[in-house]
């Protein structure tokens, strides 16, 4: 089936908020979690979805009535759609409340570190569907996409970097679908030449150096898992996972929260990437019937006009 560019990010974004609401249920003492984890017990429905999921939604929506990104008009679109109980970072939350008081974002999104703004793992986590929507066109703009849908939240060089390398995965991952093959280490190289020089670039290198044979716990040792919630330490197991996700996304998302750290977000990330690969079985239906209903969109209760 031919899909355009707003069909793809509504399917990313399906597979992102899959991720993300199966990734938050697995919070809680570690021996437990992981019990769980090891007899694959599913969690009970309905999975709910936290701000990755919420962030990505207004992404979605700006890209459908514009057809790219607004700053101002996205920024707004955050604020306005905040539910405090997403579980936002206190950031996010500190520069979206001030959105809603009538302050600038350019202000509020460069308060943090020393006015460098944040680089958190934020403008990662909800960007997929962007590269998904913008994969037929030249990279140069999926970049330029993910960097103005970045700092609206997320200024510091290392967060936009985050978003650059998410997008520019899932825009690769719907180019290279049908392929037969795992998106393997040659996707990986591609993505971080797209990544700007610093941090973030120089750890995603770090995963062409990780055997797709390695156990998720020293992958994540080696790469990180999101605890500091930063870009840099929660981009490239991401991306490694995805890469070498051979036995399909079901698989790959029980490997990344296995990993444990920020899983709501390393499972949105993974989850909105692997989506676009039609070369695998998909996301499970029953995987989908049980994520909390998306409010706008394919599937939803009441549907906005396109």
């Amino acid at each position: 089936m031919r899909m355009n560019a707003i069909d793809r990010a509504w399917l990313s974004l399906d597979g992102l908020s899959v991720g993300d609401a199966f990734g938050e249920r697995f919070f809680g003492p570690s021996h437990e979690v992981l019990q769980n984890i090891a007899r694959r017990d599913l969690p009970v429905a309905p999975w709910i979805y936290t701000d990755d999921t919420e962030m990505a939604l207004s992404i979605v929506e700006i890209l459908q009535e514009h057809g790219g990104i607004d700053q101002d008009l996205l920024a707004q679109r955050f604020a306005r759609r905040m539910q405090f109980s997403r579980n936002y970072g206190k950031g996010a939350y500190t520069i979206l409340c001030g959105i809603r008081e009538g302050l600038d974002w350019r202000t509020l999104t460069r308060i943090g570190f020393r006015g460098q703004g944040s680089f958190g793992n934020g403008a990662a986590m909800r960007v997929a569907p962007l590269g998904a929507f913008f994969a037929d066109q030249p990279l140069g703009l999926v970049c330029e996409q993910a960097r103005l849908s970045a700092e609206v939240t997320h200024a510091h060089a290392e967060g936009i970097a985050g978003a650059i390398a998410v997008a520019v995965a899932a825009a690769l991952a719907w180019q290279r679908r049908g392929s037969g093959e795992t998106l393997g280490r040659s996707w990986i190289a591609a993505i971080r030449d797209a990544i700007p020089k610093g941090y973030t670039r120089d750890a995603v290198a770090e995963a062409l150096d990780v055997s797709p044979d390695a156990t998720i716990v020293a992958a994540a040792k080696a790469l990180g898992n999101g605890s500091g919630i930063t870009a840099p330490d929660t981009v490239p197991l991401c991306l490694w996972v995805a890469a070498h996700a051979s036995d399909g996304f079901e698989h790959a998302l029980w490997r990344t929260v296995s990993a444990l750290g920020d899983r709501d977000t390393t499972c949105a990330i993974v989850g909105g990437i692997l989506a676009l690969t039609d070369h695998r079985e998909g996301i499970p239906p029953h995987w989908l019937q049980s994520r909390e209903i998306l409010p706008i969109g394919p599937g939803a209760p009441s549907l906005r006009s396109a």
